[in-house]
C-alpha cells in the first residue's frame, strides 16, 4: 500500500475546492498525504481548507501571502512529499473514489514512471460530488503509451490524471511559467527516453475552466505559453519548435470542441 502524496494548489477556490478534498478523502487507497498551497487567495479557501485539515490529519496545508502562480504552488507542495508516488489534483476538479486503487495497480503492472487516465469533462457549475457522478460521454480518451516526440505534437495527459513514480524518478517538480507548467513536466519526464503508460478508464472529473481557476486563459495566450516551453525550456531548435506549436494549436483547438 504506497504512500501517495496528492498536490493540490488552491487560488479564489471556495465553492470547489471543498468537493476536491472530499474527492481524495472518498478513495478506496486510503495511503495519501494531501498537501495543499494556498496560493493567495483573497476568498475563504484557506479557511475552507484549514477546517477539513483540522479534520483529518493526512490533510497538510500551507499558506502563501502572496499569488506566486500555479509553478510556485505545486512546487512548494511536491518540496513536502514524502510518498513513493506523486499525484496532481485542482481545486476545482475531483477523483472518482475508484482512482488511486486502479491506477496505482496499473502503474505496477506496467512499471511505467508516469501514468495518466481518460477522464470526463464536466459544465464549470457543476455542484455534485464525484462519488454520486452519473458518467456521461463527454469523456478525454487516455492514449496508451506516450513518447516525447507524441508528447510534442499536444500535451495528452490531464493533469488531473497524472502520476509519476517518486522512486524511480526522485522529486521532479514543474518549470516555472505562469502556464502550462505541468506540459513542461511532462515532456522533462519522457525527454530522457521514458515511455507515459495511459489508463483509458474515466476516473476524474474536470471543470471547464472558468475566468478564475489557475488554468482559465485564453486559446492565443497558450500559444505564447506554449512557444516558451519550447523554445526557453526544452530549448527546442526553431524549425522544431515551429513544427510543435503548429501541431499542438491544431491538435487543441480541436480538443476544445469536445
Amino acid at each position: 500500500m504506497p504512500l501517495v502524496s496528492v498536490i493540490m494548489p488552491v487560488h479564489n477556490a471556495a465553492t470547489t475546492v471543498a468537493a476536491a478534498i472530499r474527492s481524495v478523502q472518498h478513495q478506496g487507497h486510503p495511503d495519501w498525504e494531501l498537501l495543499i498551497t494556498d496560493d493567495g487567495s483573497a476568498d475563504e479557501s484557506w479557511e475552507v481548507v484549514r477546517a477539513l485539515a483540522d479534520e483529518d490529519e493526512r490533510i497538510k496545508p500551507q499558506h502563501s501571502e502572496l499569488a506566486g502562480g500555479a509553478a510556485q504552488a505545486r512546487n512548494a507542495a511536491i518540496a513536502r512529499a514524502r510518498g513513493s508516488q506523486v499525484a496532481f489534483l485542482d481545486a476545482d476538479d475531483q477523483w472518482l473514489p475508484e482512482k488511486l486503487a486502479k491506477q496505482l495497480d496499473f502503474a505496477r503492472t506496467t512499471g511505467a514512471p508516469l501514468t495518466f487516465t481518460a477522464y470526463y469533462k464536466v459544465a464549470a457549475d457543476y455542484a455534485g460530488q464525484a462519488r454520486d457522478f452519473m458518467p456521461t460521454e463527454r469523456v478525454i480518451r487516455a492514449r496508451e503509451r506516450l513518447d516525447y516526440r507524441m508528447m510534442l505534437q499536444q500535451n495528452h495527459i490531464g493533469c488531473l490524471t497524472a502520476m509519476y513514480d517518486a522512486d524511480q524518478l526522485g522529486l521532479r517538480t514543474m518549470p516555472d511559467l505562469r502556464k502550462r507548467q505541468d506540459y513542461g513536466l511532462w515532456l522533462s519526464i519522457l525527454r530522457d527516453g521514458a515511455i507515459a503508460r495511459g489508463l483509458d478508464e474515466p476516473l476524474a472529473l474536470y471543470r471547464e475552466q472558468h475566468p478564475g481557476s489557475l488554468s482559465g486563459t485564453s486559446r492565443w495566450s497558450l500559444v505564447r505559453y506554449n512557444w516558451s516551453l519550447y523554445r526557453e525550456v526544452e530549448r527546442l531548435s526553431l524549425p522544431r519548435s515551429i513544427w510543435a506549436l503548429g501541431q499542438v494549436t491544431v491538435r487543441s483547438t480541436l480538443k476544445r470542441t469536445i
